[in-house]
C-alpha cells in the first residue's frame, strides 16, 4: 500500500521486493543495504517534501509504503537538530536504515546479562553516517541509539522493517550507573501529504 506517490517510488519498491525474497535474513539485509545506498546516491528517488518537516520535541515518523504481499514497511524519519533516541530494540524485526539527508550518529549495543532486574548494555560500535550510507540490524543484535548531531540542520533517514513496527522497547538509564529500565513504547506516525 503506497501512502503517497513520489518520483522513483516504484524503483524503491522493486528493489525491496527483489531483496526480501532472498533465502536468509543476512542475504535480505545485505541486498537491501546495497540497493538503498545506490538509490540514495543516484538521486533518482525524491522523497515527498513532508519528510523535511520536523516534529516538536521528537523525531517524526512517516510511513511511505507497506507491502501487502511481503509484510515489510518503509518509514521515513525526520530528525531535528539534536533529536535522537534512547537505547531501543526493533521488536524482534530486522531493519535496514539509510541516511537520505544530513548526518546521524548511530551507536550499536549488545545486551549483557541483566542484573537485579535491570538491563545492562555494552557499546560495540559507533558511526557517523552521512547521505548514501546504510546499515542493518538483525535480532538479537538489534539494540542501538540514533541522534542528529547537528545544531542547526535536519537529517532524514529511510527505514525498511520486516513488518509493521508499531511498538518497541526503550531502555532508560537508572541513577548511579545501575543499568537501564526497560519500557514498552507505542510508535505513532506523522501524516504524509
Amino acid at each position: 500500500m503506497l501512502t503517497t506517490e513520489f518520483p522513483g517510488c516504484r524503483q524503491l519498491i522493486d528493489a525491496i521486493d527483489t531483496a526480501v525474497i532472498q533465502a536468509s535474513t543476512p542475504a535480505i539485509t545485505d541486498s537491501l543495504r546495497n540497493s538503498l545506498c545506490k538509490l540514495i546516491r543516484g538521486n533518482e528517488i525524491q522523497l515527498p517534501e513532508c519528510v523535511l518537516e520536523t516534529a516538536e520535541g521528537r523525531y517524526a515518523r512517516r510511513e511511505l509504503y507497506r507491502s501487502d504481499d511481503h509484510g515489510y514497511c518503509v518509514v521515513a524519519m525526520t530528525w531535528g537538530p539534536g533529536q535522537g533516541t534512547p537505547i531501543h530494540d526493533h521488536a524482534g524485526m530486522w531493519c535496514v536504515e539509510g541516511v537520505w539527508r544530513g548526518a546521524l550518529d548511530v551507536v550499536q549495543y549488545e545486551r549483557m546479562d541483566d542484573a537485579e532486574g535491570h538491563c545492562r548494555f555494552q557499546p560495540v560500535g559507533s558511526v557517523q553516517a552521512g547521505p548514501g550510507s546504510a546499515g542493518s540490524l538483525i535480532p538479537p543484535h538489534e539494540y542501538h541509539t540514533i541522534r542528529n548531531p547537528s545544531d542547526h540542520d535536519i537529517a532524514v533517514s529511510l527505514h525498511i522493517y520486516s513488518g509493521n513496527m508499531t511498538h518497541c522497547a526503550v531502555f532508560q538509564p537508572l541513577s548511579g550507573n545501575n543499568g537501564y529500565e526497560r519500557c514498552e513504547r507505542q510508535l505513532g506516525l506523522d501524516p504524509v501529504h
